[in-house]
């Protein structure tokens, strides 16, 4: 299957976002006292968060990857 040119970058700056924003997103979510208890142990809110993140990231890693065959094939 062939992607045309302009769907394939669509898809590398869609995933390249993700790569980039996910990770700032995770930051945030680290800081925030909800994301450890009173021990220091994490939270079902960063274990979530971080599920969340993991899939994100692999999810936008692929759609670059698509976008860059794409683009090259």
């Amino acid at each position: 299957m062939e992607v045309p040119a302009f769907l394939a970058v669509v898809l590398i700056i869609a995933g390249a976002w993700s790569l980039v924003v996910w990770p700032q997103f995770l930051r945030r979510v680290m800081k925030d006292p909800r994301a450890r208890d009173a021990e220091g142990k994490a939270t079902r809110f960063l274990t979530v968060h971080v599920v969340l993140v993991s899939i994100s990231m692999l999810l936008g890693a692929a759609t670059a990857a698509i976008g860059i065959a794409g683009l090259v094939s």
